[in-house]
C-alpha cells in the first residue's frame, strides 16, 4: 500500500497564485504589524488617544501615519502581484472631478440632514464659535485632517482588500462584509449608537455603489472628507460622540435623542435613514446608464 504525499500548496496557492483569503488576511497582518510597531515611536511624540474637544495637530500627525501604513501595507501585496500601487482605486481619469464632486456631494448630504433636524427642532444653532482668522486656520487644518481620514478609510476597507475580496466571494458579498467591518470599527466609541452604526454601514454600501460605477475611490474620499469637515468643523457637531476643537458654529442637539441623535451626532438621528437611499438613487440617475471600464481589470 501506497501513501499520498500531503502537501498544503492547495492550502496556500490556487495553481501558482495564493488564494485570495490569504492575500486578504495577510494585508490586514500587515496593518496591524505596521501599526504595533510603530505605535511606540508614535506615541513618544503625541497623544494616540483622543481628547474632546480633539486637537487638529496631534490628529494630522495620527492620520498621516494611518495614511502611511495602508500606503505600504498596499505597496507590499502589489509588488506580490505585480501590479501598481494606484491600481486599488486611485487610477482612472476625472481624478479631480471626482473628488470635488464627492466633497460637494458630502457637505450637501450632511447640510440636507441638519437642515431636516434644525427644522423639526432637533436641532438648535447657537451662534458662531470662530471667526476671522482663527476660522480660516481651524478651517483648512480640518479639511487635511478629514481628506487624510478619507484617503486611510477608503483605502483600507475598500482599496486592496475590496478587490481582493470581490474576486474571491463577489463584489456585493465583500462590499457588504466590508461595510460591516466600517460600522464595528465605530463600535468602541462610547458615544456611540446603534442608529450609529448602522449609518456607518449605509454609508459604506454606498462608498462601495461610488467604486461600482466609477471604478476608483476618489468620490468616496471627496465624499467622506466633507460629510466629516460640515459636520464637525462648520456646523460643530459631535461626529460619532466626538467634538473637535475650532468648530465654527455651535449648536446642541433638543428634545428625543432617536430625532436629535443625542451625543452620537446627526448620524445617530432616525432622521438619516433615508439619505443613503436617496444618495443611491442619485448615483444610479447620474451614472448607472454610463459605461465605465470592469471593476476587476
Amino acid at each position: 500500500m501506497t501513501l499520498k504525499r500531503f502537501s498544503l500548496r492547495p492550502v496556500f496557492l490556487n495553481g501558482n497564485e495564493i488564494r485570495f483569503g490569504w492575500k486578504a488576511a495577510l494585508f490586514v497582518g500587515l496593518n496591524v504589524g505596521l501599526k504595533m510597531a510603530t505605535q511606540p515611536v508614535l506615541g513618544s511624540l503625541i497623544a494616540l488617544s483622543q481628547s474632546e474637544p480633539n486637537p487638529p495637530q496631534p490628529a494630522l500627525f495620527r492620520e498621516t501615519w494611518a495614511v502611511l501604513i495602508v500606503f505600504i501595507a498596499t505597496w507590499v501585496m502589489a509588488r506580490l502581484e505585480r501590479r501598481s500601487v494606484f491600481s486599488y482605486g486611485f487610477e482612472g481619469g476625472e481624478k479631480f472631478l471626482r473628488f470635488a464632486s464627492g466633497v460637494a456631494c458630502g457637505c450637501l448630504g450632511l447640510s440636507l440632514l441638519i437642515g431636516v433636524m434644525w427644522a423639526n427642532g432637533s436641532l438648535v444653532f447657537d451662534g458662531v464659535a470662530t471667526s476671522g482668522a482663527t476660522a480660516w486656520k481651524y478651517g483648512i487644518a480640518w479639511a487635511a485632517l478629514f481628506t487624510l481620514v478619507g484617503i486611510a478609510e477608503e483605502s483600507q476597507l475598500r482599496g486592496y482588500i475590496q478587490y481582493t475580496l470581490a474576486r474571491g466571494i463577489g463584489f456585493w458579498w465583500s462590499a457588504s462584509l466590508l461595510s460591516i467591518v466600517f460600522a464595528l470599527l465605530h463600535s468602541d466609541i462610547a458615544a456611540e449608537s446603534l442608529l450609529g452604526l448602522l449609518a456607518d454601514f449605509a454609508l459604506g454600501m454606498v462608498f462601495c455603489l461610488s467604486l461600482w460605477y466609477t471604478k476608483s475611490l476618489y468620490w468616496a474620499i471627496g465624499f467622506h472628507s466633507g460629510w466629516d469637515w460640515s459636520e464637525s468643523y462648520f456646523y460643530g457637531t459631535p461626529d460619532s460622540g466626538m467634538l473637535i476643537q475650532g468648530h465654527l458654529l455651535m449648536t446642541h442637539p433638543a428634545g428625543n435623542p432617536l430625532w436629535s441623535g443625542g451625543p452620537t451626532g446627526p448620524e445617530g438621528s432616525l432622521l438619516q435613514i433615508p439619505l443613503p437611499l436617496l444618495m443611491a438613487i442619485a448615483m444610479w440617475l447620474w451614472w448607472g446608464k454610463r459605461k465605465f471600464p470592469a471593476v476587476l481589470p
